[in-house]
């Protein structure tokens, strides 16, 4: 359950930023190819090129377990923030009593984010955005740690994008929250790197 919060007169507040961090698993941009060919192939969308099928099903497999593997660690940069901006909120003496909490930011990142924060991810190649994010949020209320290859069934790394849809819902329905929107709420989207450079910008300016 939720419902829209109405902010004490017009102010606007400044969220903690939200930072992501890059990916360290190495996989070339080629191998994501042949994943996405091997799931195509297999599901008759393209004509196998002659490729035995275990070696197909292998690759489709390999490449849904590291879709899920990034998507768990830009969750982890995800959850970070939303306690951030927990604590920050609770911090707020005109915001207490309103129940703001984790969902309420949860909701603001994946359906109404601050229109800086949308252009600098299409900036970056990121059209899909809500699902992304969604799905990391999801896979993140589930894993404490990124699960090992062979403790994940089949049909879950086939279909992890359902899983993770539905613990989505399941976490933004698990607490009573106000939805909050970027008309009231900002905050700034930046990679560690681009974070960094800028504090140390910052600093060296004083």
């Amino acid at each position: 359950m939720s419902r829209a919060i109405t902010t004490p007169g017009e102010k606007v507040w400044d969220l903690p930023p939200l930072i992501l961090h890059p990916f360290n698993e190495h996989v070339p941009p080629c191998a994501l190819l042949e994943n996405s060919k091997a799931a195509l192939m297999l599901s008759g969308l393209i004509p196998n090129d002659g490729t035995d099928p275990d070696e197909l099903k292998k690759r489709l497999l390999s490449g849904r377990y590291g879709e899920i593997r990034m998507l768990y660690f830009l969750g982890k940069d995800v959850h970070r923030w939303m306690e951030q901006c927990g604590e920050w909120a609770s911090r707020v003496s005109e915001l207490g009593g309103l129940e703001i909490h984790p969902q309420s930011f949860a909701g603001l990142l994946t359906a109404n984010p601050p229109e800086t924060v949308k252009e600098k991810l299409l900036r970056w190649g990121v059209v899909d955005y809500v699902s992304i994010f969604s799905r990391s949020i999801g896979l993140n209320a589930l894993f404490a740690k990124p699960p090992a290859f062979d403790e994940l069934a089949e049909d879950f790394l086939r279909n992890y994008h359902h899983y993770a849809d539905t613990l989505f819902r399941c976490f933004m329905d698990s607490h009573p929250h106000c939805d909050i929107c970027a008309t009231s709420f900002r905050f700034e989207l930046y990679a560690s790197g681009e974070y960094s450079r800028m504090l140390e910008n910052e600093w060296g300016g004083e």
